[in-house]
């Protein structure tokens, strides 16, 4: 009896509503995978150490529906097309002055800790004031020269989501 059950279990005959069940899981499964949750690779270490190079993770993309993004906040900013995605920390919202003062990030003139362990830097940027509907991003990893990084302000409706764990 056990074995019967097992093997109808794992070998289950072949008709039209294990074909049905069949249809419908993978109907859900390109809805959910497409539109909701975008799984991705993160190619390159700009935000070690927080995230690293070869990591997987998902784009929960209801993470803003009812939110808006908020300073300290990691996310998925689309760059180019539907493929081409980069991952980002909010550093400045609409209305803030961001500059960086030998590797220290100051927003709207006071010195800001970051807590998620980010690495040392020696950037100097002038200030710059963040436009209305845009945030200011940067990556975590800051050893890497500042003319070699993607980094400023980005269309607040250029953000696909936020990182899912």
């Amino acid at each position: 009896m056990a074995t019967t059950t097992l093997r109808r279990l794992l070998l289950p005959d072949l008709n039209r509503w294990l074909a049905l069940r069949l249809l419908l899981v993978a109907a859900v499964a390109a809805v959910v995978f497409t539109q909701m949750l975008i799984p991705f690779r993160i190619q390159g270490p700009g935000m070690e150490p927080t995230y690293g190079d070869g990591d997987f993770r998902f784009c929960w993309r209801g993470r803003y529906l009812f939110t808006e993004p908020k300073r300290g906040d990691v996310v998925v900013i689309r760059f180019a097309g539907r493929r081409v995605m980069l991952l980002k920390r909010i550093v400045g919202l609409a209305g803030d002055t961001v500059e960086f003062r030998h590797g220290a990030l100051l927003v709207n003139g006071t010195q800001v800790h970051e807590p998620h362990g980010r690495s040392p830097s020696d950037w100097n940027l002038a200030p710059r004031r963040v436009e209305p509907g845009k945030v200011y991003v940067v990556d975590d990893n800051r050893n890497v020269s500042l003319d070699r990084q993607y980094m400023g302000q980005v269309e607040q409706e250029r953000i696909v989501g936020g990182v899912l764990w």
